[in-house]
């Protein structure tokens, strides 16, 4: 087993999951580059190392991506023939970097529009990487790509708040929705569950479903059976997004998810969809 495949069998990630619905050749390109976001999302994560060696660790694989990569290291040889081969720009890929380098330290976003900023570095070119992996030709595909980045990234969020407080203090909810509902930095420090937190992330979590609509409605036909995993991926985190509302969004406590049968099912429904297509 390749060590791309190995991180990605690990991680039992969503992603990773929704990629069974691609053809063989894509799906292994696929688990090349969602190594690669795994392994640079782990060295800006990993909080036992400093934070200069993690910035080091990022700047080598800026390194490597620009300059080429060592015989050792496996993945970044094997994304750079993904890069050749689908047509990516590099600049994609070193955004990426940029987005996890910003988690290095902890962060604070004073409105939406600077969380989005985050979401399109993390998220949204993630999504215009796997659309070229994906074979799509639309150019509506790309708006589609960084609208359900930024939903996938925002129920992401709203999943973790309670982790990312643990992991460094991270706070990731824009300071203004904080506000707008008297709530406050030192509440959310302090994991004060109440009225105004409820309704807090019913905002936040309006909003997401407020951008799945608007991905949704950017599908073109030409693009429709290329983009099988993303709309796997989109069912999976509404579903996750869903589950949170209807457990008033208990984030400081437990960590939502979505089981294994109930992604089964959108999975095949998914499968089935692609089989239809080709007959």
């Amino acid at each position: 087993m390749s060590a791309a495949s190995e991180i990605t069998r690990k991680a039992e990630s969503n992603l990773a999951f929704a990629l069974k619905v691609l053809p063989k050749d894509r799906r292994d390109d696929m688990v090349v580059f969602y190594a690669f976001c795994r392994t640079i999302d782990d060295i800006a994560d990993e909080q036992a190392v400093s934070v200069a060696q993690r910035a080091e660790s990022l700047k080598k694989w800026e390194d490597g991506l620009r300059d080429g990569f060592a015989k050792d290291n496996e993945i970044g040889r094997e994304l750079i023939e993904v890069v050749e081969r689908r047509g990516i720009s590099l600049q994609w890929l070193l955004e990426i970097i940029e987005g996890c380098r910003m988690d290095l330290q902890p962060q604070k976003f004073g409105s939406w529009e600077e969380l989005s900023k985050y979401n399109w570095k993390v998220a949204g070119v993630v999504g215009l990487v796997s659309t070229r992996i994906f074979g799509c030709v639309h150019e509506s595909s790309d708006r589609y790509a960084e609208m359900l980045g930024n939903a996938l990234q925002l129920t992401n969020i709203l999943r973790d708040v309670g982790e990312d407080l643990s992991n460094g203090g991270r706070i990731y909810l824009p300071e203004n929705d904080i506000i707008r509902f008297q709530y406050s930095e030192r509440d959310l420090v302090g994991r004060v569950y109440d009225g105004r937190f409820i309704a807090m992330m019913r905002y936040q979590a309006e909003r997401a479903e407020y951008l799945f609509r608007e991905a949704e409605a950017l599908i073109h036909p030409m693009d429709r059976h290329a983009l099988l995993p993303a709309r796997a991926m989109a069912e999976i985190y509404q579903c996750l997004l869903e589950k949170m509302k209807d457990d008033q969004f208990r984030v400081f406590d437990r960590r939502y998810s979505v089981s294994k049968f109930r992604k089964l099912l959108i999975l095949l429904k998914f499968i089935f969809a692609g089989v239809l297509r080709s007959e």
